[in-house]
């Protein structure tokens, strides 16, 4: 039977105790630190609900430029444009960057 990290931990959620164990969800002891990890979480976590708000309005975007291309009578894709894309975050980011973008292309047209 597999443990979970909580459990591993000494407490089944995590929550510290007055016996110096770990602070929830920080993974230290440390007071000072486990309050500057908290922190840091926190903008991490605006920058996700920010990141998956882009994710979603990009999606829309190229859902409708696809729309758009198809009633006038175009291709559903446009196979150059992709590639612009997948070399753009390739450069910036590097092998992920390539898999970020083919997740975007995906989520903006479909699966091919």
């Amino acid at each position: 039977m597999m443990t979970g990290v909580a459990e591993q931990n000494g407490s089944a959620d995590g929550a510290s105790g007055t016996d110096g164990s770990v602070a929830p969800d920080t993974g230290t002891k440390e007071p000072l630190a486990a309050a500057r990890i908290a922190e840091i979480r926190q903008r991490i976590d605006e920058i996700d609900g920010t990141l998956i708000d882009l994710w979603q309005e990009r999606a829309r975007l190229s859902r409708h430029v696809g729309a758009t291309r198809m009633a006038s009578g175009g291709t559903r894709l446009v196979l150059s444009r992709e590639q612009e894309i997948l070399e753009r975050f390739r450069a910036a980011l590097g092998a992920d960057g390539t898999q970020v973008a083919l997740l975007l292309l995906r989520a903006g047209r479909g699966p091919l």
